[in-house]
């Protein structure tokens, strides 16, 4: 190993190597990421513009949409579709894959800090504003942050402490962990425990809050149309979270002999593109309060023209 040269960039694969289906990928990818900063966009422009939706639900789901702004933003690389050479620097590998575990992380953390404040709103009405205070809530935000920053340093920190000497093609469309240390020409088996551990408790945690509040939800409610209208609500957001968290759990809290005998770059697809999609429409464009405020504020941008 002393004797190869350290490589100074990465070359992405891509999905295919295939010109015609390319260019579908281009276009197909490129509406995907449109939709997403579009819809995504919109609601966190709604949400600070309409006064009436300042309230702990919809401050967590404007971070939710900036999140899945961020990062569907460092991921895509629509250009490398479509370019003969899909190349990226070492140092641009390693910001691009500190930004992704970053946005990653925190959206996995935001996600359990939702599901308690709709269980604290529908079964503790009565201490909701001081238990969902903008103080707290600004704290479960910022926490969401600091958890997934101590995660990625230290996933960044034992990703790129590798020696990448030789072989510098990653079979990825973007630099993730897994194809970066399946590349490496040193031994891996610390990093592979440490993904698997961090990721695994992670999920574990976070799942685990977001099933107990989300279930205990729909128990206290008494009533059987309001349990129905919760169980509804609470259905499509598991579905949403499902598969992200399920996805997520294929590509990084599993073990090593596992990881081959499935598509990674299909798999990725999902929660780089479509679960940013979904979510604008799962969360906050099914919501009464939220389609009334985008219909006000179109109403009056057209009355102002």
């Amino acid at each position: 190993m002393e004797n190869q040269t350290e490589v100074s960039e990465f070359i992405f694969l891509g999905l295919t190597n295939v010109r015609s289906l390319q260019c579908y990928l281009f276009a197909l990818f490129l509406l995907l990421y449109m939709a997403s900063i579009l819809g995504n966009g919109v609601i966190v422009a709604v949400i600070l513009a309409e006064p009436r939706l300042h309230s702990p639900m919809y401050f967590f789901l404007g971070n939710l949409s900036s999140l899945d702004i961020f990062y569907s933003t460092v991921t895509v690389a629509i250009a490398s579709f479509l370019s003969g050479r899909k190349a990226i620097s070492y140092n641009g590998c390693a910001t691009q894959f500190f930004l992704f575990c970053l946005f990653l992380a925190t959206e996995a953390f935001l996600l359990a800090a939702m599901a308690f404040d709709r269980y604290t709103a529908i079964c503790k009405p009565l201490l909701y504003p001081i238990t969902m205070s903008k103080w707290v809530c600004i704290q479960m935000v910022a926490g969401s942050y600091i958890c997934g920053c101590v995660n990625t340093m230290v996933q960044t920190g034992f990703t790129f402490t590798l020696h990448y000497c030789g072989h510098n093609e990653i079979d990825h469309f973007f630099c993730d962990g897994p194809p970066l240390i399946s590349i490496s020409c040193s031994d891996t088996y610390v990093n592979n425990l440490v993904m698997f551990t961090l990721c695994g408790l992670i999920i574990a945690s976070t799942v685990m809050i977001v099933l107990i509040s989300y279930i205990s939800t729909v128990l206290q409610i008494r009533s059987a149309e309001g349990r129905h209208r919760a169980f509804s609500t609470c259905t499509s957001h598991m579905l949403v979270v499902t598969l992200f968290y399920g996805t997520i759990a294929f590509m990084y809290a599993q073990p090593t002999w596992l990881s081959s005998l499935y598509p990674r770059k299909a798999v990725s697809v999902f929660y780089t593109f479509v679960i940013p999609i979904l979510n604008p429409f799962i969360y906050s464009l099914r919501n009464k309060d939220v389609k009334e405020a985008l219909r006000r504020t179109v109403v009056h941008e057209s009355l102002t023209k």
